[in-house]
């Protein structure tokens, strides 16, 4: 019944190692939602309840700044975000938005929960999984932000000071005009 389901996600480093009864465990009661381009999953800010795992389209994460909505990153078919809406309390810290008609399944805590019933070994799996992947994200957030402190520096480093006198490439009796 959940064949083609079950292939996407032994795909996904969330799922990998996950026997495909366990998977099915998840889809049971997990729902498929359709996002027409343009359209949000979700917006920064919103409760976090659930993660999505995209079978079809493309998504832009998205953060607003200063009223100005800025790309972080893009998701395709067979990606999954939200993911920190199963480990953590918090709200949504982007949105996500539909660049194409998407569809994708929707899992939640407690899809996760009657995992962790059934067979608590499949469950850990996942947990690890799911850190895993949001530890690799953090390092590349890590690595963009040690690039971005590392280009701030060396802009400042190359700028004039402004306290100091200028330059004019003058002389007169040997000293800077």
């Amino acid at each position: 019944m959940h064949t083609a389901h079950i292939e996407l996600l032994q795909q996904m480093p969330i799922f990998g190692g996950l026997r495909a009864d366990a998977l099915g465990i998840l889809l049971d009661e997990a729902t498929t939602v359709k996002v027409a381009a343009q359209a949000f999953f979700f917006r920064e800010g919103d409760p976090a309840v659930s993660m999505f795992v995209l079978e079809r389209g493309h998504v832009a994460v998205l953060r607003t700044w200063q009223g100005r909505e800025l790309l972080l990153s893009r998701f395709e078919q067979g990606d999954c975000f939200g993911e920190m809406a199963l480990l953590d309390l918090f709200p949504r810290s982007a949105s996500v938005r539909a660049e194409a008609d998407c569809t994708a399944i929707e899992l939640t805590p407690a899809h996760l929960y009657r995992l962790y019933e059934r067979d608590a070994a499949q469950f850990a799996m996942v947990q690890m999984n799911i850190a895993r992947e949001i530890s690799r994200r953090l390092r590349e957030t890590d690595d963009l932000l040690f690039r971005a402190r590392m280009a701030a520096e060396a802009a400042a480093n190359a700028a004039p000071d402004p306290a100091a006198p200028a330059d004019t490439g003058l002389e007169a009796g040997g000293r800077a005009l």
